[in-house]
């Protein structure tokens, strides 16, 4: 090996920082290159595979520890007034005893610090010690080495149920198809499995991959974080290039799952792969409460330099008034003593080492331990934990509990987070005929009832092979057939163990089909089979866009994978109308269920009507083995999707995909050239996918390229939301629908705005016919595109755009997201709480306001303001008219006005976050209750928690269970994530995490209230305990010609800090309870003490300071009257007063305490028992401890006599009787909201039920005089689907939707 000069390195080493700053990097194969040594390597530049989160070494610990330490300002303060006592004309004790705080704080943070940084110095270990496989250019195969050996430019072998070492280019995989299965749950915590493909034309399928063949040069971008993004090409040296995305990027931490190998080529290591770069840590925000203590720490120090002036200006006077120089003061070695002035001036130093306790240097260390221990019962409620999910309450960020209890302003998604995010297939509408699905809807309906036997759907036998599910299976005798009639909760646990699989439960994958419906395909078919046009049926496309336009992967139960331990979903086998009879036999009669069955609300709701079923049976398709005139190439048995998995990166795609399959449209596989579908009559169909357009949420659209196996048409299906899809319509079937066709998109738009007034989540879908010309001049452009690496992003969704143009509309699905468990309690608890909720969704207006009357945001007495516009002037307009109305109605003097909530669209919402609109928007907002955001981006929910924080000085709490509602939940004060079906992203931002959006109202109600009062009143509490025992100090200057001199023992000043009275107050801010959970629950409105100001405010702190001066006069001067021309020394004289001052601190705690347990007891009488033991030990050992005072047996001779118990007794009565008696007042005349809360506490459980009824009708007595009858968004025809009226669509320029107590109205601007 060559020697390379220092200066060659350095060149060398800055060359790589400038290669590593590049925004575009060039890596070749390695394999070439081995052998060599380093200065030789092309790909030397890039950082190893080798990880390193510690942030400390053992030899420089202690330095980087201390020099992290000594950035808290706090540690510096101390240490340069321990640093300052050994000045020798300033010292106020033994330099060595100052030292003992510092150091002990310093030493108990440097042993938590180097424990935790010793942890991640063992995973780093492990982690870089994890086998893997390299290939070896000299062995000719992939040999067995650690992840730390992994560079860049290596080829990396994964194995299945293995985890990927770095970010690697698949180049190869045991798949035929090219596909490799990963799942991503230790990056997203999603579950499902994803594709990744191989990088097209650079290997075969067929025969084992070569790397030794690789010849490329792989051109990729500068590292980032994004985690679904990556810009990529290959050169191929005939420069050919091949654009990738992230679908070919196997992530550093994802598992390889159903796939028995795969090989990649190495593009990041180490810290510059994605999930590394995603690793920033546990995050640190200050609460609102750390703010104020700051504030209060200032006017500490003032105080402390106020006392410290004092001090210096006595010490001055008393030396300028002395006659004579008295003997005790020593002059230097020349024999000369220090000017008054200069006296004075050292005094102010040595004042500020003697009353150094003034600034509490426990009092930080003493709030990460009562949060450490709230954090403690706050995970542990069990009231937090979802045993359904197997999911406890999560703190992520220990330092900002206090801030659930002063929360103002919830801003909330809806979609996952009030809603199960299970989404269930209800109604569908093709060709313009509205299919409303009743047998499903009845079969919903029964399961929401509370008493109904779950079994009947979630525990069933597999039921004998058919070759196709019939209705003749209704009039089988059911007595062969065995029934498993378990329990509900056998039930439940049948649904739980399928939960390996996102969006897989009974709820969502069980759809009965619609029977007309079902006709008209069978009819399709009959027809298709006789016409030899070779043109597709309308009905079929429909059902093949559902199958096919999606990204769900298809896996069996019988393939490996480690988080698959159930056993394959007995209720998959049995059939759909099999399922529905023995429904309908369970809960009464056929055909009464049916005729009698109506869509269960709290509002009436438009739906169509739902026919009775036909008596008579048809036929089934699969008996004539005939499909379209083609043969079934199989045996006509029952479909094997028993053995399917359907793995879906969204609960709206598994729905949709189920809906297929129910009709007879199953999916059977998927890999990225081809997706095999099964038709209702058996026969296996292979699309051949040519490309796929990803959804996005600027396009809000999806769409798939496929080759028709049978008409080997290239056909383009699209699915979308509706407004996205409607613009991009052509003329759609025009030959064979004629006029009939004009009326298609109005019908399908029509039936879509019933859908969103019934809450239902919709989607368009639509079909177009390409040339092959058409297709190969676009796959050019596309092929340009995903080459691109500047501005690839914008040049793929611009060929998106031009593939998607002059679509055939087929239909439209409505699905029903349901809302979770006590979702409505828990907003009007919130309301009664105090605290505005705000819910911001991408969904429709009308599915939104339907969302919001069921979860109780949206009342029935409100007067509703819907605001939409299309320009910014109407905007300005609609404003200034909106807000005049507002402001009339809240100058109401009858007190009668209805209150108001608002109702705003994505569009208006932009206009309105304008630096000029801004402030009127936020000001009508603040006048409403609840404001509902519709048609939203993530952008636009982080903006609008920024805007109403930062405008309105309030505090905020974001919540949501997605990726698109993380820079909502890092917007906000306080973030919580939701872990859902949709992944961890959320879960990952947020500072808690819970699983229901139910245990809000605990988590806020009763912890927050908890945290928040606990933690309040302990920092007063230590701010006057403080004052209280240093004034003791300095009014002993008095006496003493503020000579800086204590008459207490300083090794006894150092343990009552540390050890006497430093236990109680931790005890009170982890303990305390001023109110129960149950009466907390029962009256939200206690919630409102903490909002605001709250408990921690400058009148609290100041009463507390000018208490703590009041008891410090007591304490000292009652002592000194009694021992007053006594001949008792120094120490003797503050022995009383040490103890004294114990007495009354505790006992003011104990005023404090509002719930005593016998921790309390234990800690208290614990803390007097330390304090008498220690002293009498200190007072019999240590007699030289502190030269040249002598402190022997001064506390026994104390005791010894009865003066010193009466002094005690009355000092510490007479200093705590102000306190008393201003809490015995304040609670009898003017009791606090609080105090009557305690008061009910202490009724028997059903005597306080009743009061807190009571005490709710008087609160609501008000509010109750205007709940009049209740306005409503939609029409009440219990008929299909009706045009709605001007009012309900806002398509003009301007529509301010007015919707008051009896009328609809609609004031166009």
């Amino acid at each position: 090996m060559g020697w390379n000069s220092p200066l060659a390195r350095l060149r060398d080493a800055l060359r790589g920082q400038r290669v590593r700053e590049r925004d575009i990097r060039k890596l070749v194969s390695n394999l070439p290159y081995e052998g060599l040594e380093k200065m030789k390597q092309p790909n030397r530049h890039f950082p190893g595979n080798a990880i390193k989160t510690t942030k400390y070494t053992l030899l420089f610990f202690i330095p980087m520890n201390l020099f992290e330490q000594f950035h808290r300002l706090a540690n510096i303060y101390f240490l340069g007034l321990a640093i300052l006592n050994f000045v020798p004309v300033v010292n106020a004790f033994q330099p060595e005893v100052a030292l003992i705080p510092i150091c002990v704080i310093l030493a108990l943070t440097a042993l938590k610090d180097g424990w935790e940084d010793f942890r991640r110095y063992q995973s780093d270990r492990k982690l870089n010690n994890t086998p893997c496989f390299i290939y070896c250019r000299k062995e000719q195969q992939f040999v067995e080495r650690r992840w730390k050996d992994v560079r860049v430019g290596d080829f990396v072998k994964v194995i299945c149920n293995e985890i990927i070492p770095a970010d690697l280019l698949l180049l190869h995989t045991s798949d035929p198809n090219g596909v490799c299965h990963i799942e991503t749950a230790n990056l997203d915590g999603e579950t499902n499995l994803k594709q990744r493909r191989v990088v097209p034309g650079l290997s075969t399928s067929t025969s084992e991959f070569e790397p030794e063949s690789f010849n490329g040069v792989v051109v990729c971008e500068r590292p980032n974080n994004n985690l679904n993004h990556f810009k990529c090409y290959v050169e191929k040296p005939d420069n050919v290039k091949v654009g990738i995305g992230i679908e070919s990027l196997l992530l550093r931490g994802c598992t390889v799952r159903n796939t028995d190998h795969t090989v990649g080529f190495v593009v990041y290591a180490g810290h510059e792969t994605k999930s590394m770069l995603n690793n920033n840590g546990p995050r640190y925000k200050r609460s609102k409460l750390e703010r104020k203590l700051n504030t209060d720490v200032i006017f500490c120090i003032i105080l402390l330099f106020a006392m410290c002036l004092v001090g210096a200006l006595g010490h001055f006077s008393w030396l300028q008034e002395l006659p004579s120089v008295p003997p005790y003061l020593v002059p230097d070695s020349h024999g000369h003593l220090d000017s008054p002035a200069l006296s004075g001036f050292y005094m102010f130093f040595t004042m500020i080492i003697l009353l150094q306790v003034l600034i509490p240097i426990s009092l930080y260390v003493s709030i990460e331990l009562v949060k450490i221990g709230q954090v403690f019962f706050i995970t542990n409620d069990i009231d937090l934990y979802d045993e359904e999910s197997d999911t406890p309450m999560q703190c992520r960020a220990l330092n900002i509990t206090e801030d659930l209890g002063q929360i103002q302003y919830i801003f909330s998604d809806k979609t996952g987070t009030l809603t199960e995010n299970k989404m269930v297939f209800r109604r569908c509408t093709v060709m313009g005929t509205e299919y409303p699905h009743c047998e499903n809807a009845v079969r919903l309906a029964v399961l929401d009832e509370p008493d109904s036997e779950e079994e009947v759907i979630f525990n069933q036998r597999p039921w004998p092979p058919q070759s196709r599910w019939t209705p003749d299976t209704e009039d089988a005798d059911p007595a062969g057939t065995p029934h498993y009639h378990g329990s509900r909760h056998r039930g439940k646990v049948a649904e739980s163990a399928q939960r390996d699989v996102a969006f897989s439960s009974p709820l969502e994958t069980e759809v009965v089909p619609d029977r007309k419906l079902l006709q008209q395909i069978r009819r399709t078919e009959s027809s298709s089979s006789s016409s030899s046009s070779g043109k597709t049926d309308p009905y079929l496309d429909f059902f093949l866009a559902l199958a096919i336009c999606n990204t769900v992967v298809v896996s069996t139960a019988t393939v490996r994978r480690q988080r698959e331990s159930g056993c394959p979903r007995s209720s998959q086998t049995s059939n759909p109308f099999e399922t529905f009879s023995h429904l309908v036999r369970k809960v009464g009669s056929f055909r009464q269920t049916i005729s009698s069955w109506r869509p269960m609300s709290n509002r009436s709701r438009t739906s169509s009507n739902c026919s009775v079923l036909e008596e008579d049976h048809f036929n089934s398709l699969a008996k004539t083995g005939n499909c379209g005139g083609r043969k079934s190439t199989g045996p006509q048995t029952q479909d094997t999707s028993p053995s399917l998995r359907y793995e879906a990166e969204s609960p709206d795609e598994a729905a949709l995909v189920h809906a297929a399959k129910a009709y007879g449209f199953t999916l059977l596989a998927r890999t990225p050239g081809s997706v095999t579908v099964r038709l209702p009559c058996g026969e296996e169909l292979v699309f051949e996918v040519l490309d796929t357009l990803a959804f996005d949420s600027h396009r809000k659209r999806m769409s798939v390229l496929v080759r028709h196996p049978v008409t080997s048409e290239l056909v383009l299906y699209t699915k979308g939301a509706d407004y996205a899809i409607m613009e991009l319509l052509g003329t759609p079937y025009a030959e064979q629908l004629k006029g009939k066709q004009k009326r298609i998109a109005a019908d399908t738009q029509r039936h879509l705005d019933c859908y969103a007034k019934e809450g239902l989540r919709t989607l368009c879908f639509t079909k177009k016919v390409l040339s092959e010309r058409a297709y190969k001049d676009w796959s050019v452009s596309r092929q340009g595109a995903l080459a691109a690496i500047d501005n690839r992003e914008k040049l793929i969704m611009d060929t998106a755009g031009l593939l998607e143009t002059n679509l055939t509309l087929l239909g439209a699905t409505g699905i029903e997201d349901r809302l979770q468990e006590s979702v409505p309690d828990t907003i009007v608890a919130l309301r009664e709480a105090g605290i505005q909720v705000w819910v911001l969704t991408g969904d429709k207006p009308e599915t939104a306001v339907n969302i919001g009357y069921a979860c109780r945001l949206l009342d029935e007495g409100d007067l509703v303001i819907n605001m939409s516009s299309k320009n910014k002037l109407m905007c300005v307009s609609i404003l200034d008219c909106t807000l005049e109305e507002v402001r009339r109605y809240g100058n109401d003097p009858t007190g009668l006005a209805p209150t108001i909530s608002l109702v705003i669209d994505g569009r208006t919402l932009a206009m309105a976050l304008e630096s000029d609109l801004v402030d009127r928007f936020v000001d009508l907002a603040r006048r409403c209750r609840s404001v509902l955001c519709c048609r939203v981006t993530p952008l636009q929910k982080s903006a609008v928690v920024k805007v109403i924080r930062e405008k309105l000085k309030v505090m905020t709490l974001a919540v949501g269970d997605g990726a698109n509602d993380v820079n909502m939940i890092q917007a906000a004060d306080v973030g919580i994530g939701i872990s859902g079906q949709e992944g961890m992203q959320a879960v990952m931002a947020s500072d808690f995490a819970i699983s229901r959006f139910k245990h809000l109202k605990k988590l806020l109600l009763v912890h927050g209230h908890w945290c928040y009062t606990r933690l309040a009143n302990m920092i007063i509490y230590f701010f006057y305990k403080n004052v209280a025992y240093v004034n003791l100090l300095f009014w002993y200057q008095f006496f003493c010609g503020f000579s800086g001199t204590a008459m207490i023992d300083y090794w006894l000043m150092i343990f009552f800090n540390l050890f006497f009275t430093s236990a109680p107050p931790i005890m009170f801010g982890i303990m305390d309870k001023d109110v129960s959970a149950e009466t907390l629950l029962g009256l939200p409105e206690l919630y409102r003490t903490g909002q605001g100001t709250g408990e921690y405010k400058f009148s609290t702190f100041w009463t507390a300071m000018l208490d703590a001066f009041y008891q410090s006069l007591v304490c000292f001067f009652i002592p000194y009257w009694v021992y007053e021309d006594s001949d008792i020394d120094v120490f003797t004289f503050g022995t009383p007063l040490n103890t004294v001052s114990l007495f009354t601190i505790l006992l003011h705690l104990s005023i404090e305490i509002k719930t005593w347990t016998v921790v309390h007891w234990v800690i208290m009488l614990g803390s007097v028992a330390v304090y008498f033991i220690v002293t009498l030990a200190y007072s019999a050992i240590c007699v030289t401890c502190n030269p040249p005072s002598n402190p022997y047996w001064i506390l026994q001779s104390q005791m010894a006599d009865p003066m010193f118990y009466l002094t005690c007794i009355i000092t510490t009565v007479l200093a705590l009787l102000p306190r008393y008696m201003f809490h015995v007042l304040r609670n009898t005349l003017a009791p606090s909201p609080l105090v009557r809360a305690r008061h009910l506490d202490r009724l028997d459980p059903s005597v306080r039920e009743q009061w807190i009824k009571e005490w709710k009708s008087f609160r609501g007595a008000g509010d109750l005089s205007k709940l009049t009858r209740s306005p409503t968004l939609e029409t009440t025809e219990d008929t299909s689907p009706a045009s709605p009226s001007p009012s309900d669509i806002t398509t003009a320029e301007i529509t301010l939707n007015v919707i008051t107590e009896s009328y609809q109205s609609t004031v166009q601007l």
